[in-house]
């Protein structure tokens, strides 16, 4: 049935194609009609219909505050954790490597002894590591043994080469060496370790690996009343001679494993207290999504029974079976939404009891799962603003152009990710925010939106003209493209999208065959709201039927 059919038999007066196959029984037709139109009501109208109070819009306002609260507590947590990560990675640059500068940029090396000294560098501060290093930080230790400082070579097995006379013979397996150094007592200059077997060969050698573990503990969660955590630092420090262009890149990164210390007293704290205390929050948040998600599951299972009766009685009485747009009206969108979220909140609220109770120490994994959950619950919330006529329009314009949005972004894409191959490939040896496809994918998004758009100019080297040449040709009608016609018609696209649902919510004009049987109620009396504002809510829950809304293609 079209659109103009529907709005016809609805303002006229007249009834849909259901009232006139079933006025045979005019009770069951009235039967379905008052069930069909109490579930589609708003709280506020089943309130003053039946009164009944509106549980999960209370629910959800609580779970607001609670979740949010619990979000900001948890960060907190989890941002002192991360400071002391990093602030310790920029300890052991400047601990272990020589001559280190905070600055953007490789740290590198071009002589022999250079290596030989930066090796040297590390090795003694590793054994003077306590004597010289102002934090808490110390050797790890397994059954009474110190972990020992591993220092590692990577070369070819047999490597010949003449660039004089142009010619080389190379065997390229890679083969490995290690020696070991264990931390020594006391920790003098003069002791230190004999490396006469560790010769470099730097014809062959491809890289030089140091590795370290370094243990410290996270004291400044004391203040803020939570149990500090043990730290185990596993520091790589790389000589990455790989190109030997006479250019050795090194590099130190660190990868932490967070633990339960083993033994601990904090005195005059209420560490214990507060404990408590964030336990039964937590446990409050989890008791709150659980109501709200059964809540939320019955309200979609009594959609999808209230569907079947639909469907039965649409294919006895008029013998034909109900449309998927129809269908999908049954099913409400934010209740899945909110079950999605109080699941998350549930997952996370759970791990973070856990990580509070030091029985886990994933951060991480706890803070995706409580920010995302904050994130739907915020937007869960809209469904209660959408029955408000002035605060709809948001809503009822993203469900209305999503498809449109949809396809185009689909195309838009493609042309997207044909300019970022072609950029990593041609301009990528050029050009450093060409180098690899992410950088090349995040230097294109940032001249979408007009940052970068210089640099990107004025860093491309002019060696070659022909590269220089395409790369204002490329850059160019990128931004051409994007900026100024991909940009404008998605713009496009939801301004006429917001024009036709504004026409249709003035109009208060019903589109799906489901809307217009249930607009023929007698009932009207009953459900304590008037033919107008009846009209206004079926149009709210229907854009998506929208038949006459922009589609580009």
């Amino acid at each position: 049935m079209s659109e103009q059919a529907l709005v016809g038999s609805s303002s006229n007066g007249n009834m849909s194609a259901l009232s006139k196959v079933t006025k045979a029984d005019p009770e069951a037709l009235e039967e379905l009609r008052r069930k069909l139109k109490y579930f589609f009501m708003s709280p506020c109208e089943k309130y003053r219909a039946r009164g009944r109070k509106p549980w999960k819009l209370m629910l959800q306002i609580l779970k607001i505050a609670i979740i949010t609260v619990q979000l900001i507590s948890f960060g907190l947590s989890n941002e002192m954790m991360v400071t002391f990560t990093e602030e310790n990675l920029i300890s052991f640059k400047h601990l272990f490597l020589k001559d280190y500068q905070d600055r953007d940029g490789i740290h590198t090396i071009y002589t022999k002894s250079q290596v030989h000294d930066h090796i040297n560098y590390v090795i003694m501060r590793y054994l003077t590591l306590q004597n010289v290093t102002v934090g808490n930080h110390a050797f790890e230790r397994i059954h009474g043994v110190f972990t020992p400082l591993s220092l590692c070579q990577e070369f070819y097995r047999y490597s010949s080469i003449s660039p004089s006379n142009e010619t080389f013979d190379i065997d390229p397996h890679v083969e490995k060496e290690c020696v070991y150094i264990y931390p020594m007592k006391p920790f003098q200059n003069e002791a230190f370790p004999n490396l006469t077997n560790f010769t470099l060969d730097f014809k062959r050698l491809l890289a030089v690996n140091i590795f370290l573990k370094v243990k410290a503990i996270n004291l400044q969660t004391v203040r803020h009343d939570e149990l500090p955590d043990c730290y185990n630092f596993s520091i790589t420090i790389n000589f990455d001679n790989r190109a030997q262009s006479g250019q050795i890149k090194v590099s130190l990164t660190s990868e932490v494993d967070i633990s339960v210390c083993k033994d601990w007293n904090v005195s005059g704290s209420n560490a214990v207290s507060h404990f408590l205390m964030m336990v039964l929050f937590d446990s409050l948040v989890i008791l709150s999504c659980l109501l709200s998600l059964l809540l939320c599951i019955r309200s979609v299972i009594s959609g999808v029974q209230l569907l079947s009766e639909y469907s039965r009685f649409v294919s006895a009485h008029c013998g034909r079976s109900v449309s998927w747009s129809e269908r999908m009206e049954f099913i409400n969108g934010w209740y899945i939404l909110i079950i999605i979220s109080d699941t998350l909140t549930v997952s996370g609220s759970a791990l973070k009891i856990l990580i509070h109770s030091k029985e886990l120490t994933n951060y991480n994994v706890c803070s995706i799962l409580l920010g995302t959950a904050t994130i739907l619950v915020w937007m869960g919330v809209m469904r209660y603003l959408g029955f408000f006529r002035k605060y709809n329009i948001l809503i009822l314009t993203l469900r209305a152009a999503l498809p449109s949005v949809i396809r185009f972004s689909l195309c838009a894409v493609l042309i997207y990710l044909s300019y970022c191959f072609c950029g990593w490939i041609v301009l990528g040896p050029h050009h450093e925010n060409f180098r690899t496809f992410n950088m090349v994918a995040y230097c294109l998004f940032s001249m979408i939106n007009g940052d970068a758009i210089y640099s990107t100019f004025t860093k491309l080297r002019e060696r070659s003209w022909v590269v220089w040449l395409f790369s204002r040709i490329y850059i160019y009608s990128f931004i051409s493209i994007f900026t100024y016609m991909v940009l404008s018609l998605f713009i496009a696209i939801i301004t006429n999208t917001y024009e036709t649902i504004k026409h249709q919510q003035q109009d208060g004009a019903v589109f799906s065959e489901l809307q217009a049987f249930i607009a023929e109620s007698r009932n009207a009396s009953s459900s304590g709201t008037d033919d107008s504002e009846r009209r206004r809510r079926l149009t709210h829950t229907t854009a998506r039927q929208t038949t006459h809304q922009p589609h580009i293609t």
